[in-house]
């Protein structure tokens, strides 16, 4: 046994140092060069985000081309399926790789994901075939393009975060709401669709005057008017994939940056409540504290340095980096137009501004059709009368409607809503016109008692 044990130690320390001598070889730089000039393969790294930060086109094209090239030879596939996809969908796992053909030669390409920073497709194929590579990812954008178009399947991403590094995470829209079925007046309807269809066919146009192939909407209104619903809409008459940007996740501007560059062209990026979002309504705090605005949390009792800044947000909407990707729509939200600084607001920035009401009588109507399936009831006339007068949103509305199948129960119970509304809101406003004459008469007894404290002194 002593025996054996020697021998099996003094070959271990045999092969240990044939590995050293081995890494010392192959470790020189002069000696690597001359064995990558006789190796017959080349390698191309396909980077999810280019250097600069921006989301790589050819990393985006690779996932959908290469699902209808996985065969027997990739062990591993990931396989998904969602309510609105036809067929069951196959991608690469990790470290699987798949061989493709161009012209005769072949390609082997292979999916490596280290980490949510560092995620990337290897591209290995003969050196004699450099010359033709540029075609063949060409080729790969294309088809890949003609994929995502006959799939119409659409995504949604939001910000995540995974120790210091961030990136956008997607999954399926499967929001149904279109324009037929949207709750809006068919007037304002039809001039948001012609607006889309414009700037979909004005690329030459944009590219003649010099501007950045964007279009920017502001949706404003109160809580409940189909903000969402609207954007989903567009999402779907477009199809367009959506960003969902909180810039509260945002630290400062640099990130801002980074956020935007890594979307990806014909996308809709939405900044939902920017009156909520950032304390940007006062440029000139921008300049007083050096680019960091301090805003108050919802408690109130502490405060909270925020260093996105207003023209730190303008830059990328208008500025030099709004020209990085085309195609793209920006739709901003908010409760409170008026709380938004003008910069804002001007034409290049929010280029459309869409005031989401209460519901109307036409956007009652469609709701009735689609919740309840019907065009006309008796109650109609009651219910048009007292919405003239009672401001309730189409998501109140909607929400009555659903209570019941039968059509006379449902808008039995909207009168009943309604009316129990208005009743609730004309005691608010006498309650309002109370408090308002009362701190009128506060306001009267107070001059009057300075009057005669003059009058004494």
């Amino acid at each position: 046994m002593s025996t054996l044990f020697s021998t099996a130690a003094s070959f271990a320390a045999t092969l240990m140092l044939g590995r050293s001598m081995v890494d010392q070889v192959f470790n020189n730089s002069y000696l690597q060069a001359l064995w990558a000039w006789f190796r017959s393969d080349l390698t191309f790294v396909v980077p999810e985000y280019t250097e600069v930060g921006e989301r790589n086109q050819i990393y985006d094209s690779v996932e959908p081309y290469l699902r209808a090239k996985i065969g027997t030879n990739t062990k591993r596939v990931r396989v998904s399926k969602t309510t609105r996809q036809k067929t069951t969908s196959f991608t690469l796992d990790d470290y699987q790789e798949v061989t493709d053909t161009f012209e005769n030669f072949s390609i082997k390409w292979r999916y490596d994901h280290h980490s949510e920073e560092k995620r990337y497709y290897e591209l290995n194929f003969h050196k004699k075939h450099r010359a033709k590579m540029s075609s063949y990812l060409d080729y790969v954008v294309a088809k890949a393009k003609e994929i995502k178009n006959a799939e119409k399947v659409l995504r949604i991403y939001s910000r995540c975060t995974s120790g210091s590094y961030k990136y956008w995470e997607s999954t399926i829209l499967e929001h149904p709401c279109t324009f037929e079925t949207l709750a809006m007046d068919p007037t304002e309807k039809k001039m948001i669709m012609d607006d889309l269809d414009r700037f979909v066919r004005r690329k030459e146009f944009y590219k003649k005057v010099g501007k950045a192939w964007k279009r920017g909407y502001l949706l404003y209104g109160p809580p409940g008017t189909g903000k969402s619903s609207l954007i989903a809409a567009m999402a779907n008459y477009l199809n367009y994939n959506i960003y969902d940007l909180e810039l509260t996740s945002i630290s400062n501007n640099s990130d801002l940056r980074h956020s935007l560059l890594s979307t990806t062209n014909r996308s809709i990026l939405i900044i939902e409540d920017i009156d909520c979002s950032l304390d940007i309504q006062n440029r000139e705090k921008e300049e007083e504290s050096d680019e960091q605005v301090l805003v108050l949390t919802k408690d109130k009792n502490e405060l909270k340095q925020q260093t996105v800044t207003l023209s730190g947000l303008l830059n990328f909407i208008d500025g030099l980096w709004s020209s990085c990707g085309d195609e793209r729509i920006i739709v901003f939200t908010t409760n409170y137009k008026d709380k938004l600084d003008p910069a804002l607001l001007r034409p290049g920035r929010m280029d459309v501004h869409i005031h989401m009401s209460y519901c109307t009588v036409n956007g009652f109507k469609i709701l009735a059709s689609r919740y309840l399936d019907i065009h006309d009831h008796p109650l109609f006339a009651e219910i048009e009368g007292l919405m003239q007068t009672t401001e309730v949103t189409p998501a109140q509305v909607a929400g009555q409607l659903q209570v019941s199948y039968d059509a006379d129960v449902a808008l039995a119970a909207l009168v009943k809503f309604i009316k129990e509304k208005k009743e609730e809101d004309e005691k608010k406003e006498k309650e309002k016109k109370k408090e308002a004459q009362a701190k009128k008469l506060r306001r009267k007894r107070l001059l009057a008692l300075f009057q005669k404290i003059k009058e004494i002194t």
